[in-house]
């Protein structure tokens, strides 16, 4: 690949250095996945320009117009600390006519809202488990009846923000201190979903037209806490001790019938394409004993952190860090946007 002129947007705070002390202070670090990405393209001879932005659309303008970057890199997953406006950005950059890596704004869109997500999918008969949504001029009650246990999130966030061991829920005063948690303490919406018992898979998918699935990827929690729900909580994502002392990891999936695999990976890119999605993208499953499986949420640009779970998946598909990181690259490139018709 020729050497590019490339712009990594990523928060303001998360604007990583050009070299790091120690392996151990990088692993460490909040901005380990940008600078792991910028570091590599470096490497790699690209001509590499970070923009931190928080609030202000002005350093994006000014320095596209000034470096004219051939792409620019899609980190940021917020604008003014409001998740939900990642989509705006992407926006943003097509108004400037600017090629951007990751998911279009309307796969960011769609995928981004939970229950938007899952009534798309549940129309088009993607299992889902059954749910409601409770804003916050609502009474945290069910208007529906769903079989407990169930499963209260935020309504628009990612990154696991606010799931503890708490949010699984085995009655309505449970379930009503939950919801109110989420309205009050975290000033979100809530979806209340049936909790699936069983085996927690994601999918890596990438492409425009042409889509490829990674190999099935498994988080495992087998040494969690007696009694603890094996579910993707903020420490199981976040927290480096509580991961190392309960030897929680991520890692192919095994002992899954060949068959069933190749099923998750096809409904994983149905999924992709239902949801408008472009670029790359990550697909959440549950898997019941039983076999059957479940579509949780969609997740546009997920984490690109070299050794985490999208990569480590793209390397068991042969897919080198630096060759993902190009592919996603051409894929921005090449992507179809209205304003290049």
């Amino acid at each position: 690949m020729k050497k590019l002129r490339i712009i990594p947007l990523v928060r303001e705070e998360f604007v990583p250095p050009e070299t790091v002390e120690s392996k151990d202070a990088l692993l460490a670090a909040p901005w380990k996945m940008e600078y792991d990405i910028a570091a590599t393209l470096r490497d790699m001879g690209h001509d590499i320009t970070c923009v931190g932005v928080y609030d202000d659309l002005t350093p994006i303008r000014d320095t596209v117009r000034e470096l004219r970057p051939h792409v620019v890199f899609m980190l940021l997953e917020e604008f003014h600390g409001v998740p939900a406006y990642d989509h705006a950005i992407v926006s943003y950059l097509e108004l400037l006519k600017q090629h951007y890596t990751g998911c279009n704004p309307r796969g960011m869109f769609l995928s981004r809202d939970k229950a938007d997500s899952k009534k798309i999918l549940t129309y088009h008969r993607v299992p889902t488990p059954r749910f409601v949504e409770i804003d916050r001029t609502s009474r945290p009650r069910l208007t529906r009846k769903l079989s407990y246990p169930l499963l209260v999130k935020t309504l628009g966030d990612d990154a696991s923000l606010g799931i503890s061991q708490a949010s699984v829920v085995d009655n309505e005063r449970e379930m009503s201190d939950r919801v109110r948690y989420v309205h009050e303490q975290l000033q979100r919406d809530a979806i209340v979903e049936e909790y699936v018992a069983g085996r927690e898979l994601y999918v890596g998918v990438m492409g425009n037209d042409r889509l490829d699935a990674f190999p099935v990827w498994e988080m495992n929690f087998s040494d969690l806490p007696p009694g603890s729900a094996p579910i993707a909580t903020a420490r199981v994502k976040w927290d480096p001790k509580y991961q190392k002392r309960h030897n929680i990891r991520t890692h192919a999936a095994k002992d899954i019938d060949p068959k069933l695999a190749a099923s998750i990976r096809r409904a994983s890119k149905r999924v992709y394409r239902l949801l408008c999605m472009t670029g790359y993208a990550r697909i959440d499953w549950r898997l019941r004993p039983d076999g059957k499986f479940f579509f949780l949420e969609a997740n546009a640009n997920p984490n690109l952190e070299y050794g985490e779970d999208f990569a480590e998946s793209a390397h068991a598909a042969g897919v080198s860090y630096e060759k993902l990181l190009t592919r996603i690259i051409k894929l921005g490139m090449s992507y179809d946007a209205p304003w290049r018709e």
